[in-house]
């Protein structure tokens, strides 16, 4: 049981992750009336996605714990015991998902949303705007941390299943 929390906590996170990236934002874009309204519900769904992605990441952690305990308690798995479960390269997957999720929601979004208030609107500010250029290269840490952290959880999933079939 516990093991399917892990899986199903990481499926989850990656696809909100996915839909977000591939579905949410490019439709909104598409669809809304003005790149500010797009902007808007993207950022939105994003603060969502990264407060559940979060959630998922320590329920991830948390039930690894649990696991833990169980098979020391059990001792089936005494190689274990020296704690070298948390040192398996998922964990370390989903420590650096959180880590770059947590720092993407508490330092580049904030500042996004800063700019986008001083400029009223992304749209009307001219291209050679400070503010705009500022606001274009937090979007490219913005994006490469996503990326990053869906990379992440591929290989954490990958990982994971590997960790099943040796099991």
């Amino acid at each position: 049981m516990l093991r399917t929390i892990e899986f199903l906590s990481l499926s989850l996170w990656l696809g909100a992750d996915v839909f977000l990236s591939f579905v949410v934002a490019p439709g909104a874009f598409s669809v809304l009336p003005s790149r500010d309204a797009a902007g808007a519900i993207v950022g939105y769904a994003l603060t969502r996605m990264h407060i559940g992605g979060i959630l998922c990441g320590i329920i991830f952690l948390l039930v690894r714990l649990l696991r833990s305990g169980f098979l020391l308690f059990h001792g089936s798995h005494p190689e274990r015991s020296d704690g070298s479960l948390f040192a398996s390269p998922a964990v370390a997957c989903v420590v650096l998902m959180i880590a770059l999720t947590t720092i993407s929601q508490a330092f580049v979004s904030p500042r996004m949303a800063a700019l986008r208030l001083q400029m009223g609107s992304i749209e009307a500010t001219a291209p050679g705007s400070p503010l705009l250029a500022a606001f274009a290269r937090l979007h490219r840490v913005s994006v490469s941390f996503e990326s990053a952290v869906l990379l992440a959880g591929i290989a954490a999933m990958y990982l994971l299943v590997r960790e099943s079939s040796h099991a």
